[in-house]
């Protein structure tokens, strides 16, 4: 039987992960027959575009929230994306009170699953877990933390990675570029996503020094904007900080900063141009990375700091602590020498691609929304 599902989220054009990942999700979702639509989340009111956008939900504003509500309950199930930066009041309560009205089932992803809320943190995803029918972790870790910390039950809580697009047409259809005459071609290094404080991008620039230092020449590409509420709030003094700190270890010719919002075509022959994708991230409580995902399903030797994302995906892959430039120099290193490693990892890479791209992440949440609407049905009866 045909299902309309409606995603409550922020989405294109605003810039973000959660915009992104529903834009996907919308893609990949509807079955033959089936609908789906958006109440899309905005910090201030804006000009709707046409098309999948029913309703928008304007942070802080009480009269947009009821309508909200009453667009999502005319849907047969509502996918609610979660994280605590989006919505209206401290942390983002407003979300609770939409939340107790829909009388639809709800499935709420759950994009941030902190092991040290603060107070209010913890009382708010706790009346979020309560109000929904069911709730999403994109990893077993976040899963994990949701049960030992939140004491959350168990049969309320599954796991659908992240999804991510297939890159794997790009780099099949890329054809390596000649270096000019007498040259020969540096390995790239690869980081993107919204840039700002945290994502650890200094450490690695010190690595890429250390690298010179010790006779490897490596390209480092840093792609993506900064992020919009780091920009709202610092302008771009991370970046300016980041291009002052390579010309003061001596590889402002090494590092490329791309500061453009790359669309997925583009996005994709980035990657497929990359020898090692690298994720120097400084937070030890990030449970989902989509960038981590796209690069797995990319077939790319990934570096990374041992968040935990990283730590569960990667498993015996190669790891580094955060703010370690010794230690991301010396993975670098072994990945671009050692041989018939960078093959190896590709391969696990390609071993885990075919659960992590969205048709199957689809799929999964096809799959939980006719549960839930069933067990919903046979209760009313």
């Amino acid at each position: 039987m045909p299902t309309t599902y409606a995603l409550l989220s922020t989405y294109p054009p605003t810039q973000c992960g959660l915009a992104t990942f529903t834009a996907a999700l919308l893609a990949h979702l509807p079955a033959p027959g089936d609908q789906v639509a958006v109440v899309r989340v905005l910090d201030e009111p804006a000009p709707r575009p046409a098309g999948e956008v029913v309703h928008d939900l304007v942070a802080g504003s009480a009269a947009s929230a009821s309508a909200a509500a009453a667009v999502l309950n005319s849907f047969d199930v509502a996918i609610v994306q979660h994280e605590y930066g989006i919505y209206g009041g401290p942390d983002g309560q407003d979300v609770i009170s939409l939340l107790d009205a829909l009388l639809v089932p709800s499935i709420v992803v759950l994009h941030t699953v902190l092991a040290r809320p603060t107070s209010r943190q913890r009382v708010i995803l706790d009346e979020v877990i309560a109000a929904a029918s069911v709730v999403v972790t994109m990893t077993q870790t976040a899963r994990s933390r949701l049960l030992d910390i939140y004491g959350t039950a168990p049969e309320k809580v599954f796991v659908i990675p992240h999804g991510a697009a297939d890159h794997r047409t790009a780099a099949a259809d890329r054809r390596p570029t000649a270096a000019p005459a007498g040259t020969a071609r540096r390995p790239t290094v690869l980081t993107w996503g919204l840039l700002g404080p945290g994502k650890g991008i200094e450490h690695a620039i010190d690595s890429i020094a250390l690298l010179r230092d010790h006779g490897l020449d490596i390209d480092y590409q840093v792609a993506g904007q900064t992020h919009p509420r780091v920009l709202g709030r610092d302008g771009e003094a991370y970046r300016r900080a980041l291009q002052a700190r390579a010309r003061a270890r001596k590889v402002a010719d090494r590092v490329h900063f791309d500061g453009r919002y790359l669309p997925g075509a583009a996005l994709s022959q980035l990657i497929s141009t990359a020898d090692v994708v690298l994720l120097p991230y400084d937070s030890l409580e990030q449970v989902t990375s989509g960038v981590l995902i796209e690069a797995v399903t990319a077939g790319k030797p990934v570096v990374s700091t041992c968040f935990p994302h990283a730590v569960e995906l990667l498993g015996a892959g190669l790891l580094v602590e955060r703010q370690d430039p010794a230690g991301i120099a010396q993975a670098l290193r072994r990945v671009l020498t050692e041989p018939g490693l960078s093959a190896r990892m590709s391969g696990y890479s390609a071993d885990l691609a075919p659960r992590l791209l969205w048709p199957a992440v689809a799929h999964s949440y096809r799959e939980l929304a006719s549960a839930i609407t069933m067990t919903r049905a046979g209760t009313l009866l």
